[in-house]
This record gives C-alpha cells, sequence and structure tokens, in this order.
C-alpha cells in the first residue's frame, strides 16, 4: 500500500536572511528595534509617562530629581532617541518640560542648563539613531538582492550541471537539448507566447504567465504523464487549475500530501516505508517557491513513471519551478525593457529590473557603462583584456557591429564614485600591460546612473549614445 510521506532531500530553495543587528533574541529586537513601529509614538508617551508617575510617586517634591546631583531622568529621552530618533525623542523632552511646569512652583527659577544640556543630548543621540537605522535598512535592502542573486545563480549551476548529464543521457531522445529548454524556460515568464503552445483561456488575466508552457515543458524533462497547476491568492490554494497535462483528474484540498507540500514548502510524495501515514491519491506534490520565500503556485502530479520518482527528478523538477518563479517576480520590468530594447539579453534585462526596484525601495545607486572600442587589432587586444577584467558582480553585455565592439556593463550598487574607480583601475591595468590607457586608446565612455524611473529607456539612451541603435 502506498502511504504518505515528505522527501528529506531537495528541500525547496529558501532565501537567507542577514540581520544587521545580529541574531537577536525577542527581548534585544524589542529594546532595539530595526525599524520604528507604527505604534512608536504610543509606546514612547507610554514609557515617559509611567517613569514620570514613579518620579512623582517617590519623590513627590522633585519629580524631575533636579538636586539629586545627575540628570537621572534624561536617561528617558535618551533611550527613546537611540530607539525611535530625534523627534520622538524632542516629544519625550517636551513631556519633560511640561512636567516641570504641572510639578513645580511658578516662582521657582527655571533650570536652564538642565533642560537645555538633556536637549542637546536627545538631539545628537536622535541623530545617531536616525543615521544608522537608516544605513541598516539600506545594508538590509541590498542584502536582500545579493540574496535573491545568490538564490538565481544557485538555481542556475544546478540546471547547468544537470544539464550536462542529460545532454549525455538522452540526446538521442530528446527533441531538443535541455539548454534550449532552458532558455526557453526563461522567456516563459515574460512572454505569452513560446514555442510549446500558445496561451490558454485559464492563463487570461492571471499572474502566472506562459504557465501551460512551463507545465508541458516540466512534464517533458521530467516524465510526468497525468498533472495540474494550481496558483495560489493571498496565501490560499485556489481549487481551479491554470494549466494540465494528460487526462483531467480531481482536486482535493484535504488530501494530506497536497497539506504536507504548502506547509513545508518542500516537495510532497509518496513512498512505501511509512505505513503509519494516510493514504494519499496524488504522486507528487511540489510548490512553486520563488526567491523571495512566496508561494506562488502547487504543482500536483496524478501519474508519471515509477522510476522516474526518484532523487535527481524530484530536485530538478523543484529547481525548474522556483527558477520559473524567479522570472515571474520581475516579468513586468523584464518584459518593458525587453520590447524598448529588443536586442538585450534575458540574464541582462532582469538584472537591470532588480537594481531598478533596488532602486525605488532603498535608494541603493547603481550604474551603466559603456566602453566603445575600435574593430582592429589593438583595440581587440584591449577589448578582451577588459572583459576579464570585470568585478564579480558586474553583468556584461557586449554588442558587435562593423567599425566597433560596445562592452555595456552593468554595476550593481555603484554610484558615480565607483564608476571612476573602476575605471581608473582599468587605465591601471592596461598601462601595466600595454602602457597605454583608454584616452590614449581612443576608447570613449559613456555612463548613466539608474534613477529607478526607467530601465528600458535610460539603456536604450546609453546606446544611443555609443553609437548603436538601441
Amino acid at each position: 500500500m502506498n502511504t504518505l510521506a515528505v522527501q528529506n532531500e531537495p528541500r525547496a530553495w529558501k532565501p537567507r536572511r542577514s540581520h544587521p543587528f545580529g541574531h537577536l533574541g525577542r527581548v534585544r529586537r524589542f529594546i532595539a528595534p530595526a525599524v520604528v513601529r507604527p505604534f512608536a509614538v504610543a509606546e514612547t508617551v507610554a514609557l515617559v509617562l509611567v517613569i514620570l508617575t514613579a518620579a512623582c510617586w517617590f519623590h513627590p517634591e522633585d519629580p524631575l530629581l533636579l538636586h539629586a546631583g545627575f540628570p537621572w531622568m534624561w536617561l528617558v529621552p535618551l533611550v527613546v532617541a537611540l530607539r525611535y530618533g530625534s523627534l520622538l525623542g524632542l516629544l519625550s523632552g517636551a513631556m519633560m518640560l511640561g512636567t516641570w511646569a504641572l510639578m513645580y512652583p511658578h516662582g521657582e527659577r527655571f533650570p536652564v542648563f538642565f533642560f537645555t544640556g538633556g536637549l542637546i543630548q536627545t538631539v545628537l543621540a536622535g541623530h545617531f539613531g536616525d543615521t544608522w537605522g537608516s544605513r541598516a535598512q539600506r545594508a538590509a535592502s541590498l542584502n536582500d538582492y545579493l540574496n535573491d542573486r545568490l538564490v538565481a545563480l544557485t538555481n542556475s549551476h544546478y540546471l547547468m550541471r544537470l544539464s550536462h548529464e542529460r545532454l549525455e543521457r538522452d540526446l538521442l531522445a530528446q527533441p531538443t537539448s535541455l539548454r534550449d529548454s532552458i532558455a526557453e524556460l526563461r522567456r516563459l515568464s515574460v512572454t505569452t507566447e513560446t514555442a510549446f503552445a500558445a496561451p490558454s483561456k485559464a492563463e487570461e488575466g492571471s499572474s502566472l504567465r506562459g504557465a501551460h508552457s512551463l507545465l508541458q515543458f516540466v512534464a517533458q524533462a521530467c516524465q510526468i504523464e497525468v498533472a495540474a497547476l494550481y496558483p495560489v491568492h493571498d496565501g490560499k490554494l485556489d481549487g481551479r487549475s491554470i494549466a494540465q497535462v494528460g487526462d483531467a483528474f480531481e482536486f482535493d484540498k484535504r488530501d494530506e500530501l497536497i497539506k504536507r507540500a504548502v506547509e513545508t514548502m518542500a516537495i510532497a510524495h509518496l513512498k512505501r516505508e511509512d505505513s503509519s501515514l494516510p493514504v494519499s491519491q496524488y504522486l507528487v506534490c511540489a510548490p512553486l517557491v520563488s526567491a523571495d520565500g512566496d508561494l506562488r503556485a502547487l504543482l500536483v502530479v496524478k501519474r508519471m513513471p515509477f522510476l522516474a520518482l526518484n532523487f535527481d527528478n524530484m530536485q530538478l523538477l523543484l529547481v525548474l519551478l522556483g527558477y520559473y518563479a524567479d522570472g515571474l517576480e520581475h516579468s513586468s520590468l523584464v518584459q518593458r525593457i525587453l520590447e524598448q530594447v529588443p536586442g538585450c539579453p534575458y540574464e541582462f534585462a532582469l538584472e537591470l529590473s532588480r537594481l531598478t526596484r533596488l532602486q525605488k525601495r532603498a535608494g541603493v545607486a547603481s550604474s551603466l557603462v559603456a566602453l566603445v572600442f575600435a574593430r582592429d587589432e589593438q583595440s581587440n587586444s584591449l577589448f578582451e583584456h577588459v572583459m576579464r577584467r570585470r568585478r564579480s558582480l558586474d553583468v556584461i553585455w557586449h554588442v558587435d557591429t562593423a567599425d566597433m565592439s560596445v562592452l555595456i556593463n552593468l554595476m550593481p550598487a555603484t554610484d558615480s564614485n565607483g564608476v571612476d574607480g573602476y575605471l581608473a583601475r582599468i587605465d591601471a591595468n592596461l598601462k601595466a600591460q600595454f602602457n597605454t590607457d583608454l584616452a590614449r586608446a581612443n576608447v570613449a565612455i559613456r555612463s548613466i546612473r539608474l534613477d529607478g524611473d526607467d530601465a528600458g529607456e535610460a539603456l536604450s539612451r546609453l546606446l544611443s549614445q555609443s553609437g548603436l541603435d538601441g
């Protein structure tokens, strides 16, 4: 009897989260939050009122402890300023000023130095709190981008390794190579017309572009005979399939295999090892999880060959679904870039869309740099040398014409100062290797900083400035 089990491997590619303050416990995260919460004003007022009430209870004649020898009460605005910033620190200081006006006699001399020194201390502490809070938010956004790219590179590396193995084993049986199929899979998220099939009626109005073509490709690559793809809206699984291969079958949301796959965000399938688990009517349930960890859809397999139910095949299935889901997150921006610059490679457009979203969300600057070389023997050598000297994070696109070669470099998290440093490093390398530099070699330099408005228009403008027709 077939019983239910969840495969320990492979697991869903889960993004690694970086913490700017380290791995803090709940108490420390409450004391030092990374961002200001919406009810920060209420917390500030409540904290100051509690401290002032306690001081009035123990010292009704001097609630602000003016004669204590040390301004202890200003520690409260100091903590608030470090925790929430300058504005709420000044609010707590204003509450202390109100306490002096209400609790002290009107004829008593106003403690000018007490309040002046405390307010200056609060403003300085709030300034540093605001500055480092902003830096922490920018660092977190940049780490999210790097994590997104790491997941995409990991999937690409696994697919490349597996493509070589499958090429040796299935070249005669496959009508196309796995590399060509992967290239087609990249285009599924930004187009509705592919080499596999036209979009189905169920896909119209859905965010899962090319879902029917995706399922046909996955069925061909993983030897699936009967399966259906069910979308997830706002965390809820839709019972109506958006794509299907093979015969139609009934979908049961209460099936234990489906519940396990949705809860664990990992692929689940049937085994014969454990007889204590209930029986499922399905063979495999694979989640379609994006790089950000969001569940986009669920693939339910009803029938497939027994020998295809193995570790390598299940790992390939999960990675292909994750690769497609990663492309969906940037599909609208990528499609607009490809429409404005038809010759742009997909990988370049995808990275450009990611950096555009990063600039809009966190203000992290990125740049586009174009180096225009002439088409002669010496310039070709310089071109190849500069290509080999690119940074590890940069994305390169080179365009060749009859009379020039253009190297377009997309530089993540790089402002104008970083571009100047990059060009200075190239000049130093060329001088050491060829006893020349970019200026003496007549290499034209064009650069544009991504401002987050329209990445396709910025790329097209850079190509036009470089002498290319975008």
